[in-house]
């Protein structure tokens, strides 16, 4: 039995904090997984700057609320339900998801939750688990199931490693160069050929 791992941001849904940093005006914002490998140290990053600017968890929802899926992402995702088992696999959190998952009918997501003060203010994350996305699918293979993972990030490397199966989705040219034998796509047709030609 074969299943499926994707990544939200940047797969799915757009990248929250580039929304986030473009309604706000904080160019520093924009700084992802695509271009800092640690996730402690970006999220450390990204609170700071918070702090400094006195923005806290309702500010980021509200952008949030206002973000609607990649184009094609809501047909693609259908279209992939129909023939397997989907799991999203994410780095981002509780917080932000639920009206993201909403759009996109409710997919399964594991991710993670942050660490907010009385007034608001996010103080720290919560991690699921360290290296979640590549433990998941490690369990998802110990319990029998094929896997295909697929994502265009940093933080998604480790889990398309473990895989059984899987390829990059529209990832900048800096990982495409560090990982010259990892296959991408571009197109969420393209992904889904990918897929169907892994589960045969």
């Amino acid at each position: 039995m074969e299943i499926v791992t994707l990544d939200l941001e940047g797969v799915l849904v757009p990248e929250i904090w580039i929304a986030f940093a473009e309604k706000t005006g904080i160019e520093a914002l924009k700084r992802t997984t695509r271009d800092e490998p640690d996730y402690h140290r970006l999220m450390d990053y990204r609170i700071a700057i918070l702090r400094e600017h006195g923005l806290g968890l309702r500010d980021i929802q509200d952008v949030i609320a206002s973000i609607k899926p990649l184009e094609g992402a809501g047909e693609f995702l259908s279209a992939l339900r129909e023939l397997t088992q989907v799991v999203i696999l994410s780095d981002t959190f509780t917080e932000f998801a639920l009206p993201l998952m909403r759009q996109l009918g409710y997919p399964t997501i594991l991710c993670n939750s942050l660490e907010v003060d009385g007034s608001g203010m996010i103080t720290g994350i919560r991690m699921r688990t360290e290296n979640g996305k590549k433990k998941a699918v490690d369990a998802f293979r110990q319990i029998g199931f094929r896997v295909f993972a697929s994502g265009d990030s940093y933080n998604d490397l480790a889990m398309i490693h473990s895989a059984d199966g899987g390829c990059l989705f529209r990832a900048p040219e800096r990982i495409l160069e560090e990982e010259p034998d990892l296959r991408l796509v571009t197109e969420y047709n393209e992904l889904l050929g990918e897929i169907k030609a892994f589960i045969g």
